[in-house]
């Protein structure tokens, strides 16, 4: 039998099933050793760590030993005897994790303990700034001396762990890579490129959706993207996400604003409803919206990239809207950057058409949504029920029915978003070292092949561009409606040149 330590013992002592797995199991053996197994790291320490069977003594070793696990000390702190904290705070008030753990167990909105408070000790921090993304405004917590730096609040409250990997990944300026492409081709190359950008931005976010021919839409949403990004207060009220929505799905949505009713994101087979995803109750969105603005403002001067991560794929969980609400997460990407002054206006990142390549590693969007949406499902799906249609007050009908909401809550409010920032800072950097470089070298060589062909024959830009998507599109052939509207081309010498002009810059 396994002599298990930290989380693990106390998931196994008292009974605790998290929805998101723990990222380590700890145990005591006989020297110190670690191994990753199922992506999930196993680590063995010598018989001097062993902690003594209680609460205090094994949540020491997981605060000290093992990753914050916020939905299980949610859970753990839900079914604990109280006693048994204000036990161990009576024996050790100056203690850190004796504080941090009483600290956590109100902020989760317990009942107080019955315990005056501390008196004496340093304020501690309760996350520590060099593992985590924490608050920028942290808050002085005087009853238990701890500096409350939790980046949200007890309604929604991401975790971001700044492993190495992901430290590595955000080490990206964009503003100087953005300076780099402008130097190499051209500043007024790369501004007109940011307008089909935009409309590249808007397109691909559709086509992720499996919508690429809704050409309404796609104006309507590049649009907003052009003339919405960065500007006003955050797009985070309920007011501001109402009107980004009804600009996005313009007069003829179902439904409008914060949404009153269950969704799922799924598909039908047959007869029968599959679940991706099951969004959190609707009576909590509206507080977990509250704490994802908090997140939003309490990390301002943090790394915009992990912001527009966090930001993104909270809203995307949250699903707060009936419809819009993947358009509207990938909008926040682009807001968040340029609203920190990391991305230049007029600039936008057709991140979308990154986020679309199913090739991307080590993940795909699909796959990085999964990191959550899998074992939450695995968890709750089975007590999912279909079953008598009932009409809410946003005016939408549903059939789908689930009991476990307020139980289950702990894992829509405390997601560990690490993965989805690590995804984030790999498609900013594909999307501004390919797609735009791409784009931008496409420009410069079309107008360099508009400048030789008018070197040829003399024509205004928009029949020159005609003629040069023409031939480009038939793959060097100059058909009979192109000679018609052109006669110049009938001469062989002019029309072997512009061919061979096509050919030399567009390939």
């Amino acid at each position: 039998m396994r002599n298990s330590a930290g989380y693990t013992w106390l998931a196994d002592t008292y009974k605790v099933v998290v929805c998101q797995p723990l990222k380590v199991r700890s145990e005591i053996g006989s020297t110190r050793k670690e191994s990753i197994v199922n992506g999930i790291l196993e680590q063995t320490f010598p018989a001097q760590y062993q902690p003594g069977p209680t609460l205090a003594e094994h949540l020491t070793f997981a605060f000290k030993r093992e990753p914050l696990h916020l939905e299980f000390l949610a859970r753990l702190f839900s079914i604990i005897d109280p006693l048994e904290l204000e036990t161990w705070i009576k024996a050790e008030p100056t203690g850190q994790f004796a504080r941090k753990a009483c600290f956590l167990y109100e902020w989760f909105e317990n009942p107080a303990l019955s315990y005056a408070g501390v008196e004496k000790g340093n304020y501690v921090d309760f996350m520590d700034d060099a593992n985590y993304l924490v608050s920028q405004a942290p808050q002085r917590n005087a009853r238990w001396r701890v500096i409350d730096n939790l980046p949200g609040t007890p309604d929604f409250c991401p975790t971001i762990r700044t492993t190495s990997t992901l430290m590595a990944l955000i080490d990206y300026d964009l503003n100087a890579e953005l300076a780099r492409l402008g130097g190499e081709f051209g500043h007024d190359t790369l501004l007109r490129s940011a307008v089909w950008l935009t409309i590249k931005e808007s397109k691909s976010s559709f086509a992720i959706e499996h919508e690429e021919q809704q050409t309404d839409r796609i104006k309507r949403f590049a649009a907003v993207m052009e003339q919405r990004c960065g500007t006003g207060a955050p797009p985070l009220t309920q007011e501001q996400i109402a009107s980004i929505q009804q600009e996005i799905l313009g007069p003829r949505a179902l439904s409008y604003g914060i949404r009153k009713s269950p969704v799922f994101v799924g598909q039908t087979r047959g007869f029968q409803n599959v679940l991706h995803y099951l969004a959190p109750a609707w009576q909590d969105v509206e507080a977990m919206l509250r704490g994802l603005q908090a997140f939003e403002s309490n990390t301002r001067g943090s790394s915009s990239i992990l912001r527009a991560a966090v930001i993104s794929f909270g809203f995307v969980y949250i699903h707060p809207l009936s419809d819009g609400n993947g358009r509207i997460s990938r909008f926040l990407i682009n807001d968040i950057l340029r609203r920190d002054g990391a991305l230049p206006p007029p600039y936008i990142l057709p991140v979308s058409a990154v986020m679309q390549d199913h090739t991307l590693r080590p993940q795909n969007y699909d796959q990085v949504l999964d990191e959550f949406s899998r074992p939450l499902m695995q968890v709750i799906e089975p007590d999912v029920r279909f079953e008598g249609y009932v009409k809410y007050t946003d005016g939408m009908e549903s059939n789908l029915h689930y009991d476990g909401y307020l139980h289950n809550s702990p894992a829509w409010r405390f997601i560990d978003l690490t993965p989805h920032a690590e995804y984030i800072a790999r498609v900013i950097r594909q999307t501004v070292d390919k797609e735009m470089r791409d784009e931008a070298s496409i420009l410069r060589n079309h107008q360099l092949l508009r400048d030789a062909i008018k070197n040829v024959f003399e024509g205004p830009d928009a029949d020159i561009d005609r003629i040069i998507r023409s031939i480009h599109q038939s793959e060097g052939q100059v058909g009979n409606k192109l000679l018609k509207q052109y006669p110049l081309l009938e001469q062989e010498p002019i029309r072997a040149e512009i061919v061979a002009l096509v050919s030399r810059f567009l390939g």
